[in-house]
Formats: C-alpha cells, sequence, structure tokens
C-alpha cells in the first residue's frame, strides 16, 4: 500500500506528525490556543501560557518526538541486524545496562545530569560487553550475537531486581517510573539532535545495502556489499540510538519493535520509504502517548511506556489480523 503512493504518503505522514506536536502543545491543565503559539512564536506571549510553553510543553514534545524517532529507527537497523522483523531496540541489553546506571544514580539521590550521565554510560558498558563477549568468540553471527544479548539482559535485570529490593521506599517510585518510560524531566541537548540526524543520514545512505543485507550475508557478500564491516555499522548505529534515547526518557518498550513492522505489513519494505516513515511515525507516536500519558488522569501523570502499550498492543493485533498469511 505504501509502495503505490510514497510521495503523498510519507507527505500525510509529516501532516500527522506535525499535528500530533500540535495537540502536544495545546493539551494540559493550561489552556492553550493557536493564537498563544503564533504570539510565542513573535514574542509576544507572557505570563503562565509562555511560561508552561517555554519550560514544559516544547522541551518535553520535542523529547518525546526525538525519543521515539530515534527508538523507531534503532528498530529498522536493529532488524536488519538480527534479520528478524520482531526484534526491537533492548534484544541486546543496553536498556538494562542503562537502567542500572540511572537507578545506581537514582539510589544515590542525584538527578538531573548525574542521572542521564549514568544511564549513557551504563548503555555504552552494556554495548562494550556484547560486542566483545561477540568477538572474542570468533563467531559475529546473528544467533550468537542475539544469544550473548539475551545473556547479558538477563544479568542486567538481577542487577535491577536486586537494587529495587534494598534501595529505600522513598526512592522506589522514581526508579519504577524511570523503568517504564518518564518524560517528564527530558530534555534535549544539541548532541541527541546529531546523533538522530546522523543515524538518519548513514542509514538513508545505505538503504540500499540493507535491501540486499536483509536477504541474508551469502547473497550479500555475493553481490559485493562487505558483511562484516555493514553488520559492524548496524549494531553501533543502533546502540548509540537507543542508547540516546533510553538516556532521555528512560526504557519505553514497544516503539521500535511495533512502529517498523506495522510499517513492513502496510508495505514499506524498501528501506528506502521505511527509514523516514519510522521516523515520523515513531516521533508522533510517541509525542501522542506522551500527551495522552500527562492529560488523561491529570493533574497525575502515567508512565508514557504504559501508554505505547495500551495504544501498541491492539493496533499490532488488529493490523495482524487484517494481514493474510503468506
Amino acid at each position: 500500500m505504501i509502495n503505490s503512493h510514497p510521495i503523498r504518503l510519507l507527505t500525510l505522514a509529516c501532516a500527522l506528525a506535525a499535528a500530533a506536536i500540535l495537540a502536544s502543545l495545546l493539551s494540559g491543565s493550561v489552556e492553550l490556543s493557536v493564537s498563544d503559539l503564533i504570539r510565542y512564536a513573535d514574542g509576544t506571549l507572557d505570563g503562565i501560557e509562555h511560561q508552561v510553553l517555554s519550560e514544559l510543553r516544547i522541551p518535553r514534545t520535542a523529547a518525546a518526538f526525538v525519543t521515539g524517532s530515534a527508538l523507531a529507527l534503532a528498530g529498522v537497523l536493529m532488524q536488519v541486524l538480527l534479520r528478524n522483523p520482531l526484534a526491537d531496540p533492548y534484544i541486546l541489553g543496553l536498556s538494562g545496562g542503562a537502567a542500572v546506571g540511572a537507578l545506581t544514580s537514582i539510589m544515590l539521590g542525584l538527578g538531573g545530569w548525574w542521572l542521564s550521565g549514568s544511564a549513557l554510560t551504563g548503555a555504552f558498558v552494556s554495548v562494550v560487553l556484547v560486542f566483545g563477549i561477540a568477538s572474542r568468540s570468533g563467531r559475529w553471527s546473528t544467533t550468537h550475537l542475539l544469544l550473548t544479548g539475551v545473556v547479558v539482559s538477563a544479568g542486567w535485570g538481577a542487577m535491577i531486581n536486586l537494587m529495587l529490593s534494598t534501595s529505600a521506599s522513598t526512592s522506589v517510585q522514581g526508579m519504577l517510573f524511570w523503568l517504564m518510560g518518564d518524560l517528564s524531566q527530558s530534555r534535549i541537548s544539541p548532541a541527541a539532535i546529531l546523533v538522530l540526524v546522523f543515524g538518519v543520514a548513514f542509514s538513508l545512505s545505505g538503504a540500499r545495502t540493507l535491501n540486499v543485507l536483509v536477504r541474508g550475508d551469502l547473497l550479500a557478500a555475493s553481490l559485493g556489499v562487505e558483511v562484516t564491516k555493514t553488520r559492524l555499522a548496524l549494531f553501533f548505529g543502533a546502540s548509540t540510538l537507543t542508547a540516546m534515547a533510553v538516556t532521555l526518557a528512560g526504557s519505553i518498550g514497544f516503539v521500535g519493535l511495533v512502529v517498523p513492522h506495522m510499517l513492513r505489513l502496510l508495505g514499506a519494505r524498501d528501506h528506502r520509504l521505511l527509514i523516514p516513515f519510522s521516523v515520523l511515525c515513531g516521533g508522533g507516536f510517541l509525542v501522542i502517548a506522551d500527551t495522552l500519558a500527562r492529560t488523561l488522569v491529570a493533574p497525575q501523570q502515567l508512565p508514557v511506556g504504559v501508554i505505547t502499550a495500551l495504544i501498541g498492543v491492539p493496533s499490532f493485533i488488529a493490523i495482524l489480523r487484517g494481514t493474510p498469511s503468506r
């Protein structure tokens, strides 16, 4: 379906992403209008409306879009790397390493950049572990890489459970919110935007190679693809995008798994289409989920990871039910 009218549908995806961002900026306990956004843009808006936009909604909406886009793109790359359309960005243990780093910071009463830095450090420790174990074995195969990731994830999971069971009760709620995904304190940085832009550029420049690699290593090698170098680039590219996303918003599940897979089911099998659609739809999807998370039971806020699952699971099932078996 997507292959038949790619330009029209890509324009529609851009419009829907813009509509999701607009709805996020206007929705909340403080009512805002489009005219308020126009006044904010030309510098004539003041008072509580200006404060809400500049300090809360714009940073949070931007963080949600960047995080969702990065997770969806990482999901595309990971699914090519493992040749499995149901692989997700967290399958190699990055979220577990980031979680251990973040929970350590929370246990010590540290927040802000300390928490983000600890999560980022933990994510890259996990990358080094998985890469080191898989490389030293001399078997850089899809199966061995996947098994290594599963084992590393299990180890991180045990450490997370230990930390939760031994932490003070005052820290546990914050830990659980982070583990379920939380954008309430998220703020994007130029580095995060640079990572996403570089990831999109890298992926689009190699889209034809991804189209070949997904069909198997032997075919790709016969067509001149440097399989090992490409797989390493996919591994580190997906890992960097995932680490950035987890550092921004915690462990938000489902986005990187379902968004690319749904788009494939809708016909976007060519990575020249799948990559931009995934970036737009992943970002828009997380913006919508975060808007619901902060408005459904206002003034209380829900973890955004709960909303992504509540929206994504039935949508995924509906598409699977409507897709004929092959």
